[in-house]
């Protein structure tokens, strides 16, 4: 049985209840959540105060809190881990905003989004905002953006995960990041 096979069972068996199950997986996904991880922190400020470890022992804590999910497969599971990252790192953000006492929000470099934008900063808690406001108007959108961009997930692992066509994941993401850039940009 391959990687991915056995995350997936161990998934479902801890879905019924099975925390043994649990145990198992840490060390078949922890490796994937610490390149995830580092993949988020790469976009960040230097100097960022979170590290890798404990950006996935705060995200893993979190999955392992999510009692009403129904797991289905690993790929399904690492967008829920890069959720879970997007949100610590925004509230972070919004924490070190606090702390400044109104001063501007953290820059974070997302070379991912230099097409997106134009420029190579984007403001997170701003494209937070903005997602945020995307998820209202069109969810799927939304999901896929959290799984791509955020998740570095491909084309396929979000065909899967989502269980929509490559096209449709593809023109989706399109739409979807053309939305963000006005939306993010104020440019209509």
């Amino acid at each position: 049985m391959d990687s991915s096979s056995s995350v997936t069972k161990l998934l479902i068996d801890w879905g019924k209840g099975d925390r043994k199950a649990l145990d198992e997986m840490l060390p078949l996904v922890y490796e994937e959540l610490r390149k995830l991880a580092a993949h988020y922190l790469r976009q960040e400020r230097s100097g960022h105060t979170l590290q890798t470890t404990a950006l996935v022992h705060e995200a893993y804590l979190r999955l392992v809190d999510q009692k009403s999910v129904n797991w289905k497969n690993r790929a399904q599971f690492l967008g829920l881990a890069a959720e879970m990252m997007r949100r610590i790192l925004v509230n972070h953000a919004r924490d070190r905003a606090t702390a400044k006492r109104g001063g501007k929000a953290q820059r974070v470099s997302l070379s991912v989004a230099a097409d997106l934008s134009g420029q190579p900063d984007l403001d997170l808690i701003a494209l937070d905002e903005a997602l945020k406001e995307l998820s209202q108007l069109d969810p799927r959108k939304s999901r896929i953006v959290e799984l791509k961009f955020f998740g570095g997930m491909t084309t396929e692992e979000i065909e899967e995960v989502m269980q929509i066509s490559s096209s449709t994941v593809e023109r989706e993401w399109g739409l979807a990041r053309a939305w963000l850039f006005r939306a993010v940009t104020g440019n209509q």
